[in-house]
């Protein structure tokens, strides 16, 4: 007859089995070409072609110099999903000076279009937040008249707090979730204190891309951008927790995965293929 602890060592060991029989892996990673713009300018096709030859099958652009770099990122066989556009563009243009913009984008096949980054002379607390959130619809609806999804890019200012809310929850509720869904930067929320699956499960349904970068030991929290060159990490070599974070990013419906180093030690592209080599073969 078989024991009970026989028993239940072979029934978690059939458990097991079927944890990691329905592991998930990411089919599809994308770049943000920030990455590599220490090279891009010098060497574009010679950059796109490896980075495609990696492994990688999507592109997260920049907006400064699309026009020069479009014939060749089409020639590259990465498919353009994503744009960072020039901040000003929102904050200080006038809203119909988007139309053309959105307009150019949409038929350059471009899904998506993100406020990038809010430099520091435009931020403040609640009132400039709530100003800027009121910018970021107007965006959001002139993206969508386009056919696109607008989205904000977070870094780790967001995540301070006033009057006991956080600058992101403030924007978080002065923005249509109907126009403004979010590209959630995991490093920065980490950096900035926070658990990055708390923050993908907030945003569940609202955050169609993330970025994906990894975060050096004993990095200080802290609510701004001025980290040590060495805290960026590929992704799988610093300390934050890759299965926990995509398993809640599946459950988030989260749709595109781009890997972003803001900083390389050396050359960027070696870089990304060490963070496509970890996230290529891991099961979560």
């Amino acid at each position: 007859m078989t024991s009970r602890r026989e028993f239940l060592q072979a029934t978690s060991l059939a458990a097991a089995l079927g944890a990691a029989g329905n592991a998930a892996q990411l089919k599809t990673l994308g770049v943000q070409l920030y990455t590599v713009r220490t090279v891009l300018p010098q060497k574009p096709e010679e950059t796109l072609k490896a980075i495609r030859a990696i492994g990688y099958r999507e592109a997260e652009a920049t907006y400064a110099g699309l026009d020069d770099l479009w014939p060749k990122l089409q020639a590259s066989g990465l498919k353009p999903v994503s744009i960072h556009l020039d901040s000003k563009s929102v904050t200080q243009g006038k809203a119909d000076d988007l139309d053309p913009i959105f307009d150019q984008l949409k038929k350059r096949g471009f899904q998506y279009a993100v406020f990038p980054y809010l430099p520091e002379p435009e931020r403040g607390g609640i009132d400039v937040i709530k100003a800027i959130a009121e910018k970021l619809n107007r965006a959001g609806e002139k993206c969508r008249a386009a056919g696109m999804t607008f989205c904000y890019h977070n870094h780790a200012f967001e995540f301070a707090t006033e009057k006991g809310a956080t600058l992101f929850q403030v924007m978080l509720d002065n923005t249509d979730q109907k126009l403004v869904a979010f590209e959630a930067d995991l490093f920065w929320v980490s950096v900035a204190g926070g658990d990055p699956v708390e923050f993908l499960q907030k945003l569940s349904g609202r955050v169609p891309l993330v970025h994906l970068k990894d975060k050096a030991q004993g990095t200080e929290v802290m609510y701004k951008e001025s980290v040590p060159k060495t805290t960026f990490k590929e992704v799988g070599s610093g300390v934050m927790d890759w299965p926990k974070i995509l398993r809640a990013a599946a459950a988030a419906k989260v749709a595109h995965y781009f890997v972003e180093q803001d900083q390389t030690p050396g050359d960027p592209v070696e870089s990304l293929r060490q963070s496509f080599g970890y996230l290529s073969k891991l099961k979560y």
